[in-house]
């Protein structure tokens, strides 16, 4: 560990290998990482994981991972519960720790993560991977830059079908291993930190509805892997009641008064993984939907409206510095996961942990962890609730 970390020497660790796992894998292999092991539930299964991922190395448990001096980073795509248990135990490892969101289940516990990474001197990255599309990274700029005007107003939606039938089932679904919160902390979280990324306003207070469309759904008589339930029959099914919520919308009270609202849901049939955003400013608005991520809409009062084509020759630096082919050449979600890696191993690589990360961290993953807590009491009081300063 004392050796200078090079891309040839060091060692990548990956605990979970469900839906989001092999696509960190994807993601650091395509920047020339190298992934040395991964951890999984039991040790028959990490050992069929390598295997089918081409992975050398599996461990009997995360703790066998931990201990191995040979990995440096460990990527934590388990499940929500586990995530400030195996961050706070790979940091106290000399770790350095890529995890997924939520960081933690509680603003306590995230905020118990960020202060010992920052005591460990230990790189540390949250994958709200959505940020690094190239026109988002552009929106950004045209806001930021105050070439779209003051901002009015930001609104949008993170709408996906795939819990629409009370048959579908996962493990987020139960607040045990997915927390308190569903819907909200799995994908509008997603949401909620893209907006904030592109106008860099911070929620100040909120107000929220829930419904849970399936109060009881059938829960499968053996484990199942994301967006894998349709294979299912009928007799494969348990009742099992429900407590997290399907649907929110939540009115928000962003910084310098301007106004917005967010709409999430897990039941909207043809909605597969459609985030969507406007924002409306006093010169331009821009809007942008995660199904068509090469698009950027601008529009105006006193010309033509614009649709901007992904191009790096058409865009500005830092959206450029996230686009890798050429106009017309459509870059997607696995390529998110490629230029977040890029991003936070050049960072770690180069050693300055003082140096401001272009990448979002774990104060990053604790403010979100803050604005669900105040959403979802806001949800449960039916009132306007304050977002605590992180």
């Amino acid at each position: 560990m004392n050796q200078p970390l090079t891309k040839e020497n060091l060692g990548i660790g990956v605990a979970g290998t469900g839906f989001i796992g092999p696509a960190h894998v994807e993601g650091l292999r395509r920047n020339g990482l190298r992934v040395l092991g991964l951890a999984e539930a039991n040790p028959e299964l990490a050992r069929r994981k390598a295997s089918e991922l081409g992975i050398p190395r599996a461990y009997t448990s995360f703790e066998e991972m931990l201990a191995d001096p040979e990995i440096h980073v460990v990527h934590l795509a388990t499940p929500n519960h586990l995530h400030y248990p195996h961050a706070k135990a790979a940091l106290l490892a000399g770790k350095h720790v890529v995890c997924e969101k939520p960081l933690a289940t509680s603003s306590t516990e995230s905020a118990e993560l960020v202060r010992l990474a920052a005591e460990m001197k230990r790189a540390n990255a949250v994958n709200f991977n959505l940020r690094m599309y190239p026109l988002v990274q552009q929106a950004r700029q045209l806001v930021q830059s105050g070439e779209l005007g003051e901002v009015f107003i930001i609104h949008g939606s993170y709408l996906q079908d795939w819990l629409l039938f009370p048959t579908d089932w996962n493990w987020r679904l139960e607040p045990e291993l997915g927390g308190s919160l569903r819907a909200v902390g799995d994908i509008g979280s997603h949401w909620l930190d893209m907006v904030t990324f592109i106008t860099g306003l911070r929620v100040k207070e909120v107000l929220a509805d829930f419904k849970t469309v399936h109060p009881v759904r059938k829960k499968p008589a053996r484990p199942v892997e994301t967006y894998s339930g349709k294979l299912l029959q009928p007799g494969d099914y348990v009742d099992q009641k429900i407590t997290t919520e399907d649907y929110a919308s939540i009115l928000l009270h962003f910084e310098n008064g301007v106004p917005g609202v967010l709409t999430v849901a897990q039941v909207c049939s043809g909605r597969k993984n459609r985030l969507f955003f406007e924002i409306n400013a006093s010169r331009s608005s821009i809007a942008w939907n995660s199904e068509r991520p090469d698009e950027l809409w601008i529009g105006h009062r006193t010309q033509p409206n614009q649709i901007l084509m992904k191009d790096p020759a058409l865009l500005s630096p830092e959206a450029r510095a996230v686009a890798s082919y050429p106009g017309g050449h459509n870059e997607g979600f696995p390529d998110t996961f490629k230029q977040f890696c890029a991003k936070f191993y050049r960072y770690l690589l180069a050693g300055d942990f003082s140096a401001s990360p272009d990448f979002p961290t774990f104060a990053d993953g604790h403010y979100e962890v803050i604005l669900c807590e105040a959403i979802e009491r806001s949800a449960r009081e039916k009132c306007w609730v304050e977002v605590a300063e992180g």
